[in-house]
């Protein structure tokens, strides 16, 4: 298993646009335990922990609340109306009793600020829409700087990472890849990375200049148990970002529901196979096959649990390797520290001192 990184050119970007609203990047950074002059000096194509970026990403939306207008990025992603929503969706008992209760919240909150999701749901039709319609002019004067070099694609990411968060969101709600998505963005292209990039991630066709900005997906999925819980919620909360890189990388919601099913119970020790399925609504040989179409196992999903777990008690709570090993269900914590050294290629004292190094304890 690999550490999921992203590049230094990521975090760096992340600070120039901050400064850019008017908000102290090496103040920022710091309340991350980041060193801003450390990671601005690395080549951009250095490698990062995603983890660290989304905590970083996490503090910046946190700011951004300040200036007192809703975050047009990610569809607020990070942010604490984003939190409060997902909050509120946690309640239904499927996906669609989720997204009429994210509806329902939006149209309370939202409807007169420019913003609103809406679940579209044609009779005879074999498939919904969510639509997410966003006001670009709102938010332009305070969160689309004019001297930023992306302000002229400021409307086309704003829809379409909108879109992107919805529907990693839903899929995560259910355990499973949206099957059958589609996306109609209403804003031009960008060029076909971009392009190429939005279709890996939904697994189907992407349009743009669409008239309209929604995510289509097949109307059987609405009835799909929810398969998280306040808990699991309050991790995936906590690490959105971080989560949604993944999907990103490896789209695997069965996967990302596992994670978060396992980093509840962990306490009480690994939860058998049986146990997950189980939870998951389905059987054992369901589960299997599924996970075996995402190309991953239940013992890989397990390591990166541990793997995430290990490096985010080590560097944020100094927890000691012997407390690690014990935690995640080790025998010795030389078996730990053996482990650890396969997922990351450094000894977990020596991986703290490589962040130390960039000023992160």
């Amino acid at each position: 298993m690999v550490e999921i990184t992203v590049s230094a050119k990521k975090f760096q970007r992340l600070f120039d646009y901050v400064t850019r609203i008017g908000i102290d990047a090496a103040a920022l950074a710091a309340t991350v335990e980041l060193r801003l002059d450390r990671i601005e000096a690395l080549a951009p194509d250095h490698a990062l922990p995603a983890l660290h970026y989304s905590r970083l990403y996490k503090a910046a939306a946190v700011k951004m609340q300040e200036l007192e207008q809703r975050l047009p990025w990610g569809a607020g992603l990070g942010s604490e109306s984003f939190d409060l929503m997902c909050h509120c969706m946690i309640g239904g008992r499927t996906l669609g009793d989720a997204l009429r209760l994210a509806q329902r919240m939006d149209a309370l909150l939202y409807a007169r600020n420019g913003y609103r999701m809406r679940l579209l749901e044609e009779p005879g039709s074999d498939t919904v829409k969510l639509r997410y319609d966003i006001d670009i002019s709102d938010a332009t004067a305070g969160l689309i700087p004019e001297d930023w070099d992306r302000v002229d694609s400021g409307p086309t990411a704003a829809r379409a990472s909108g879109l992107i968060v919805w529907h990693a969101l839903c899929g995560w709600l259910v355990g499973q890849a949206l099957i059958g998505a589609e996306l109609r963005i209403d804003a031009p292209p960008l060029n076909r990375q971009y392009h190429d990039s939005l279709a890996r991630t939904i697994g189907g066709p992407v349009y743009f200049e669409a008239g309209e900005n929604t995510c289509s997906f097949d109307r059987s999925l609405l009835d799909r148990r929810v398969v998280h819980t306040p808990e699991s919620l309050a991790d995936f909360l906590k690490n959105s970002v971080y989560h949604l890189i993944a999907v990103d990388r490896l789209p695997a919601s069965t996967s990302a529901a596992i994670k978060s099913l396992i980093s509840i119970d962990l306490p009480n020790g690994m939860p058998s196979f049986a146990d997950i399925a189980s939870m998951l609504y389905m059987s054992e040989s369901s589960l299997r096959r599924r996970l075996q179409a995402e190309k991953t196992s239940y013992q890989a999903i397990k390591d990166e649990v541990r793997c995430e777990v290990a490096i985010d008690k080590l560097l944020y709570e100094d927890a000691r390797v012997a407390d690690l090993a014990e935690l995640l269900g080790f025998t010795e914590p030389s078996s730990f520290v053996r482990s650890f050294k396969s997922w990351t290629s450094y000894t977990p004292r020596a991986y703290k001192d490589r962040m130390q190094a960039l000023g992160r304890i």
